[in-house]
């Protein structure tokens, strides 16, 4: 049995922590500086007069005056949701989570520590708290499903659906509940247009007219209305690599030049990089007047190099939307240990420096494009008399001229 821990309006929770009676009221979430200007998730107030996730700003204010848009804070969504899975950690659970406030775990495991399934969900609701709703069931689709049928505000605990009663369970909801499953978000308009409103509907149909209308996604679709679901994949237990600096006021330009580059010191100097190269980097920001900025950077080849890290975060700083009193570097993801040599004599005659300036061009490409994405013609029989046999497509050898450059 999966179970499933669902919180709703998580950032908006976050954005308004120690505020939350603004919940009561109609409230959203502004626009996060430099994306479109839409309104985040909403309270209930607001969801009454019509607004709704997704919403312009200006229909949404057209809608209800009255409406208060808050800063969001990316930052301190992540943070709060970080604590939450830790204490899941802590009761045994091997959590995924592809999202902020939104969490799975596997119960057969716990069972005989926590005293069956209700001393799991039991454990499950005092680490996250009261405000969660929970639901357990055969699979993840199915468990979220569940837990939105919870309502712990009401006391009605965590919803459970037992294997046999998985089917009539799923057969009357809407599949506008697959858009809860990553690659399926464009699938329920299309189903809704041709009259397939529910999961049952969409369980019924012949699997092959399924496959050849809709190819993978629509078998996907077909095995989550059904109750038959993938593995989960738990996440590993994070490192958490974090170097926050308070800045000067109104600090800019080359003050934010001279932190980044002291922050880019201190992550490579901490402990826990035990030598390590650095894969995927956060840079984020408190703004002066309230709200965070967040920003995520993934190197194209994992490096330890300060320079470097400086050359790929020095642009994001340019993308600072207010005056920010503090900024931090967060390490996301570690790479491989760092034990390239460099070489002794180094070629800079005219052709290898052509040659290095190639591969670099050809490596960005593919990893932008694919790796088919940049290819060189090869010749393979000159004389021949049909055309296609002269010459063959074949990949740009990068890998080849990154090692003679060594």
């Amino acid at each position: 049995m999966v179970v499933c821990v669902l919180f709703s309006r998580f950032a908006l929770v976050a954005a308004l922590e120690g505020r939350r009676e603004l919940m009561g009221e109609p409230v959203a979430l502004a626009p996060e500086a430099g994306r479109r200007q839409v309104v985040g998730e909403v309270s209930p107030a607001a969801e009454a007069f019509g607004v709704v996730p997704g919403m312009r700003v200006g229909e949404a204010l057209a809608r209800c005056p009255e409406l208060r848009l808050v800063p969001p804070d990316p930052d301190g969504v992540r943070a709060l949701w970080r604590r939450a899975l830790e204490r899941l950690d802590r009761i045994g659970a091997a959590v995924e989570s592809d999202r902020e406030g939104e969490a799975f775990f596997e119960s057969d495991g716990l069972r005989g520590v926590h005293g069956g399934i209700e001393g799991v969900l039991a454990a499950a609701r005092r680490a996250v708290g009261r405000g969660a709703r929970i639901g357990c069931a055969p699979g993840r689709f199915s468990a979220y499903a569940a837990a939105l049928r919870a309502r712990p505000r009401r006391g009605a605990g965590a919803v459970t659906i037992p294997a046999g009663a998985l089917r009539t369970f799923l057969a009357p909801l809407p599949v506008g509940l697959l858009r809860s499953r990553a690659g399926l978000e464009e699938l329920p308009p299309v189903l809704e247009q041709l009259g397939i409103g529910t999961l049952g509907r969409l369980a019924a149909l012949p699997r092959s007219a399924v496959a050849e209308r809709f190819g993978h996604p629509g078998l996907l679709a077909q095995d989550l209305a059904s109750g038959v679901d993938t593995p989960l994949e738990p996440r590993r237990p994070p490192e958490p690599v974090i170097e926050r600096l308070e800045l000067p006021e109104a600090a800019s330009g080359q003050q934010l030049e001279r932190a980044l580059e002291l922050l880019v010191a201190r992550v490579l100097s901490r402990p826990e990089r035990r030598g390590r190269t650095l894969r995927s980097l956060a840079l984020a920001a408190r703004f002066v007047e309230g709200g965070t900025w967040r920003t995520r950077v993934t190197l194209r080849q994992a490096s330890c190099d300060g320079g470097r890290l400086r050359t790929v975060l020095g642009p994001k700083l340019g993308e600072l939307p207010a005056p920010a009193e503090s900024i931090a570097i967060e390490v996301e993801a570690w790479g491989p240990p760092a034990h390239d040599q460099a070489t002794l004599v180094e070629d800079r005659s005219p052709a290898a420096v052509r040659r290095a300036r190639i591969a670099d061009a050809v490596g960005q490409v593919r990893q932008a494009a694919g790796s088919d994405a940049a290819l060189r013609v090869l010749e393979v029989d000159p004389e021949s008399r049909i055309p296609e046999r002269r010459a063959v497509l074949a990949p740009y050898p990068v890998e080849d001229e990154r090692r003679r450059r060594r």
